[in-house]
């Protein structure tokens, strides 16, 4: 294994091509030129801060914010009470983003390869889950706070993160999906307005929910966005003097006909089970009963000849995230939702 102390000598910091250059990125310059040319070699261990401030004569201060861009870029790796190694040979893009989601979904999937398309050409995006496990989202964020220039994440816990988000400096930090409270500093934030948005569906359904007699809310308790859902669906009851009902879950006692049902299932098992329901009673989706998804998928356009659904927009997610890494911008917006009205309504 290669040392870099017995390469000291091969090259200068301070020699007349790199004087105008910062001296952290004249750091960074010297490593990689050293890892270009074969003299480190993967693997290889770096020597402590204390031999690379007497051998470069650097402050410490300088000297780990050269080593913190060369593991944000992924070019060296730090291990916990070993050091400082190297992990690449060379890396070609500006960006390396950490990619944390709650859960692997058809729209989860879609917000990936969407941003993965976005910045194929200047970013490295590595994808993780923490499957709604504090623990895993804890550890998963902490072992990686030097890895990566930015942190793209969506929570959706029943624990407060915001003590450990708040470990990010707020520059590398974008939030998604949920907007979270309680983070510091200024950092992007790309949410769903879940409120908001069923009370702006349901207006625009007006329309068709009249020939129905009662508006009913699957509300999971076990969701951590219910509760925003639930005071948009009853602003809206209100509001329109519409009958309501919210139950927690889908049961033959509490089925019945002219009710529309409005579901956001994690992963659409209400959906099923209100349409085994309708079959089993020979009632017709769209016109003894209605059924409101939110979400879009392919499965939705096709089943019972289309749900009617109120769809976040995850590719306009996507591309908004893209905007605040490549654009440097910190943006805080609404994603857009949309309504599609099919059969089920």
């Amino acid at each position: 294994m290669t040392s870099l102390k017995n390469l000291i000598p091969k090259a200068k910091i301070n020699d007349t091509n790199t004087g105008n250059r910062m001296k952290y990125l004249q750091l960074v310059d010297y490593i990689n030129a050293l890892i270009e040319s074969d003299q480190l070699h993967i693997g290889d261990r770096l020597p402590s801060l204390k031999q690379l401030e007497k051998q470069l004569g650097m402050s410490k201060e300088t000297l780990l914010k050269g080593l913190n861009y060369l593991s944000e870029k992924g070019i060296i790796e730090s291990v916990y009470r070993k050091g400082y190694y190297v992990r690449k040979k060379s890396v070609s893009h500006t960006y390396r983003v950490f990619l944390l989601l709650d859960k692997l979904n058809v729209m989860r999937d879609k917000l990936y390869h969407t941003l993965f398309d976005q910045l194929k050409d200047v970013a490295d995006v590595d994808v993780y889950f923490h499957h709604h496990n504090f623990k895993v989202f804890e550890n998963l964020i902490r072992e990686n706070l030097n890895g990566y220039t930015h942190f793209v994440i969506t929570t959706f816990l029943k624990e407060d993160p915001a003590e450990v988000l708040n470990l990010i400096p707020a520059q590398k930090r974008i939030i998604i999906d949920y907007n979270q409270t309680g983070l510091d500093g200024d950092y992007a934030c790309i949410y769903q307005d879940f409120e908001h948005d069923i009370y702006d569906g349901l207006t625009q359904l007006k329309n068709q929910l009249s020939k129905y007699k009662k508006l009913v809310l699957i509300a999971p308790t076990e969701a951590t966005h219910a509760r925003h859902v639930v005071e948009g669906f009853l602003r809206f009851c209100m509001e329109h003097e519409y009958p309501y009902a919210i139950q927690h879950e889908v049961g033959a006692g509490n089925f019945k006909k002219g009710n529309t049902y409005i579901t956001f299932s994690r992963y659409d098992t209400d959906d099923v089970a209100l349409i085994k329901l309708a079959r089993s009673k020979g009632y017709r989706l769209g016109k003894d009963i209605g059924l409101i998804s939110y979400n879009d998928t392919a499965v939705k356009e096709i089943l019972e000849d289309g749900i009617t659904v109120i769809s976040t927009d995850f590719e306009a997610m996507a591309k908004s995230v893209s905007k605040a890494i490549i654009g440097k911008e910190t943006v805080v917006v609404r994603n857009p939702t949309r309504v599609i009205v099919r059969q089920s309504l």
